[in-house]
């Protein structure tokens, strides 16, 4: 099975060819965000973090695409849907809404979690399941739903 990285590789060379600059430009950039991770640790990263590092890089579009839509700059915010649904290509398949709620039940009842206090054991046991695979965010706002009561 082809890494992360090989498939990116491979990606940047079929751009290359296709002539597509724009997911060329977008491929380039997540390979460049790879290589300072390499020359930060000075190790290769494994898929856990790659798959962060892509999460990280959808947060950032999502953002900029809020930016930008609400200074009224229709170009970027097309921009970076493109780039956004170029890197969302490498996440794993996202979790439906049912999955997650699950796998919120089953965190809160092995974690006996009942107050806001317990909220950071729950979230420990949630992040290794939903990285990459569900929003964060948005799964963190449901548990305080549920430890608050509201």
């Amino acid at each position: 099975m082809a890494t992360l990285k090989d498939q990116l590789n491979s990606d940047v060379k079929t751009a290359l060819k296709a002539g597509n600059k724009s997911e060329l430009t977008t491929l380039r950039m997540i390979l460049a965000a790879i290589k300072q991770i390499e020359v930060d640790t000075r190790t290769t990263p494994d898929e856990p973090t790659l798959i962060g590092l892509l999460t990280k890089l959808c947060s950032q579009r999502r953002d900029s695409i809020a930016q930008f839509d609400a200074a009224k700059r229709q170009d970027l915010v097309d921009k970076e849907r493109s780039e956004l649904a170029i890197v969302e290509r490498y996440l794993p398949t996202q979790l439906g809404a049912d999955e997650v709620a699950a796998l919120i039940e089953r965190a809160l009842q092995s974690c006996g979690a009942t107050q806001m206090k317990d909220m950071g054991k729950v979230m420990s046991e949630l992040r290794p399941h939903l990285v990459g695979r569900a929003d964060l965010s948005a799964v963190s706002a449901t548990v305080k739903a549920r430890l608050t009561g509201t």
